[in-house]
């Protein structure tokens, strides 16, 4: 992607993980302090996928679950907005996150609203978040309870060298799907989903969530097509994401069989369908996966 002449977004935040972000021992609340950030990120069922892509990324879920019975108190890692602390990795993806401010904006703006934009809260390994513990090996998620976009961008080089999706366009689609997330919130899409899935079996509320996340896949298609920055192999590189992250490839490199009951991403051909949906229209109104079906 041509980012270069891109401006950055002054919206982050630089989580300070010295300071450890927990108390006692570090995560040593284990798997229930994580529970509130699983059913933002994952939905319903959620869990089973995370253990899943924790095995692939070899980390022992076990190791989560911790152990010494009351779960240490949560509190809040000191964060930092100074840009000279920045990587530069995190400056390209605020110049990725200027991106989507200024794409989002303009369709804002052509509909009669204002966009807000979201806040990338760069973490390290650990780190915490409105919906919870914010752990690297979950991968980039976005928490609707205080709007912000959470990354450890070392969640990169897993894309490239764990699931074999390189480029800097499969990295800006991350983020951009981390957006789109936010989008649907402003948008009253996520509250509406969550009321929803109280109110329906497992397998449904999962259904629910895969629609969650293609919708997402096509927003951040069209902010690719919107942004007049894609170049030559970007679209390669996207759908390749898009085919690496499907919930049916996860579970078959885990050495499951996959259970479409228990998705909650979409399989790689719907992640890849509606991502192209997206890049194809540069138009949100073609990415209604709950009108039109996923």
């Amino acid at each position: 992607m041509r980012l270069d002449d891109e401006q950055e977004s002054a919206n982050f935040e630089v989580q300070d993980g010295r300071s450890g972000g927990f108390g006692g021992g570090g995560l040593g609340g284990g798997l229930g302090m994580l529970l509130p950030l699983i059913g933002s990120r994952f939905g319903c069922g959620g869990i089973v996928v995370v253990l899943i892509i924790l095995a692939v990324m070899g980390v022992n879920p076990l190791n989560l679950l911790g152990g010494g019975g009351i779960a240490p108190q949560q509190q809040s890692a000191p964060a930092s907005s100074d840009p000279k602390q920045l990587s530069d990795i995190q400056h390209w993806s605020l110049k990725v996150l200027g991106s989507t401010e200024r794409v989002w904006g303009q369709v804002f703006q052509e509909s009669g609203q204002k966009y807000q934009p979201t806040i990338l809260s760069f973490y390290s390994q650990a780190g915490t978040s409105g919906c919870g513990a914010a752990q690297s090996a979950m991968g980039p998620f976005y928490c609707p309870n205080d709007q912000k976009v959470y990354l450890d961008t070392d969640f990169f080089t897993e894309l490239q060298q764990r699931f074999g999706a390189p480029g800097d366009f499969a990295q800006a689609y991350v983020i951009a799907h981390e957006v789109g997330h936010h989008v649907q919130d402003l948008e009253g899409t996520l509250g509406q989903v969550n009321k929803q899935q109280r109110a329906v079996s497992e397998a449904q509320g999962n259904a629910l969530q895969v629609r969650v996340e293609l919708q997402a896949d096509c927003y951040a298609g069209v902010w690719a097509k919107r942004t007049g920055l894609m170049e030559a192999g970007d679209l390669e590189e996207g759908m390749k994401a898009a085919q690496s992250i499907g919930d049916d490839t996860l579970q078959k490199a885990a050495g499951r069989r996959p259970v479409p009951e228990s998705f909650t991403h979409g399989s790689s051909e719907q992640r890849m369908e509606w991502l192209r949906r997206g890049l194809d229209s540069g138009d949100p109104a073609q990415c209604d996966t709950f009108g039109r079906g996923a």
